[in-house]
């Protein structure tokens, strides 16, 4: 599916004097993830409270699955499962107790209930721990019970606001699988995170949420190639194959001890590809090679917390 699952247009939100969100447009299609990243008071978590209708904007118009938030929050809210930054499960009850209250609380009826809650219990293998106190819940397996009770009424559009914060490397990898294992299913996702790593293994898009305005939007790889920085590493049998090497190649870096070149390059194809066929032409061999690309923390660090902040940069490096 490639149509819009969650539309935003001009989204603006203050309290008091301090603008929160500044003009933020947003655009997440159907069946995939979309990751806000930015920094603590970005404004990540205030859209999702707008788009949940759990806040109203001061101005800009947003709908989620066709539904507007402003005028529509009973539409909105059939189709949306929210999991906050912290589990909002029932302590006095059991993992199985908090998904039949949810499964009340949704209406679904009591057949379809007892059906529902037996069938998440499984799929966030819960089935074990499912009547114990949830005093004995790791924190992975109180994160997992929660998103299973956003995903009661099997919404087709899920708001994640960091949903792995604070949880070990073994129970985030979990979260991330059971995300994979949603969007495979044609659910769509709007993820807020400060992990890094997070939104580069789920992310279809990243928007660069900063100051409260969208800063830089695009796929993974296409916001790391707007980071200057990457450079491939070659590694050449002698000192005369260095000579040589480096006369090629002006802008390189020599590394004497190591027998390498560091020569700049975005990582591409064509560049790799000029970059041996200029080796190939001078005659000159090559032991070994490595492609180095900025990462998502280059990004983030080049894109946000800035007091002078550029424009809306797009994918082709161009400011808007």
């Amino acid at each position: 599916m490639t149509s819009s699952a969650i539309d935003v247009h001009g989204l603006c939100k203050s309290y008091g004097g301090r603008v929160v969100l500044d003009d933020v447009d947003l655009s997440v299609a159907a069946g995939t993830v979309t990751a806000l990243l930015g920094p603590n008071g970005a404004g990540k978590t205030t859209t999702v409270h707008i788009l949940s209708t759990l806040v109203r904007p001061d101005g800009g118009t947003a709908f989620v699955n066709g539904c507007d938030v402003l005028r529509d929050h009973d539409g909105v809210r059939a189709a949306i499962g929210v999991t906050g930054q912290f589990s909002a499960v029932d302590g006095l009850l059991t993992g199985e107790e908090n998904l039949q209250l949810m499964a009340r609380l949704r209406h679904l009826g009591a057949k379809r209930s007892k059906a529902r809650v037996t069938e998440l219990l499984e799929q966030f293998d819960l089935v074990e721990a499912a009547r114990k106190p949830l005093a004995t819940y790791s924190g992975g397996m109180r994160r997992r019970l929660d998103l299973a009770m956003t995903l009661v009424q099997a919404p087709s559009v899920i708001f994640l606001d960091e949903p792995t914060s604070g949880l070990d490397p073994r129970s985030r990898h979990t979260v991330w699988d059971i995300v994979r294992d949603l969007v495979a299913q044609g659910t769509t996702v709007l993820l807020t995170t400060q992990q890094l790593a997070e939104a580069d293994e789920l992310a279809d898009r990243i928007a660069v949420l900063d100051g409260g305005r969208i800063v830089a939007e695009g796929t993974p790889d296409e916001l790391k190639r707007l980071v200057p920085g990457g450079h491939i590493r070659l590694r050449l049998p002698d000192s005369a194959a260095l000579d040589a090497a480096s006369r090629l190649f002006g802008e390189s870096a020599r590394d004497e001890a190591g027998l390498a070149l560091t020569v700049p390059g975005d990582g591409t194809v064509g560049a790799l590809r000029g970059i041996l066929d200029r080796l190939d032409a001078a005659g000159v061999e090559v032991d070994d090679l490595s492609i180095h690309t900025p990462d998502l923390d280059d990004v983030f660090f080049a894109l946000t917390g800035t007091k002078d902040r550029p424009g809306r940069v797009d994918t082709k490096g161009t400011e808007s």
